[in-house]
């Protein structure tokens, strides 16, 4: 696989990422305003993976950086969007996983 397909990927996630977080800031006016918070989390989380991806590919696996940061980035933070634009937090079972995944994209830098 061609290793700066992860810059693409990167660029996509980081015009998502600014989007969603401008919506954040400026437009998401939740009715119970903890919520607001829960996407401001997923905005961070989502901006600074979004950043590592860039590194990718010169990482020495650059698949499974990239594979496992794009996990994390759709598992945790999209979950914490939806948790926050629903107001709902019966849809946050997939965050752990995207965290998990998180740990497991630093951790393969190890190696």
């Amino acid at each position: 696989m061609d290793r700066r397909l992860w810059h693409k990927v990167a660029a996509l996630s980081g015009v998502a990422a600014l989007g969603l977080g401008s919506y954040g800031a400026h437009g998401f006016k939740p009715k119970n305003p903890s919520y607001k918070e829960v996407w401001h989390t997923a905005s961070l989380y989502h901006l600074v993976h979004t950043a590592a991806l860039l590194a990718a590919p010169i990482t020495s696996r650059p698949n499974i950086f990239g594979g496992l940061l794009t996990t994390g980035i759709v598992a945790f933070s999209g979950t914490c969007y939806a948790v926050a634009y629903l107001e709902d937090r019966t849809y946050s079972r997939l965050a752990p996983i995207g965290g998990f995944a998180f740990i497991g994209a630093w951790a393969s830098l190890l190696f």
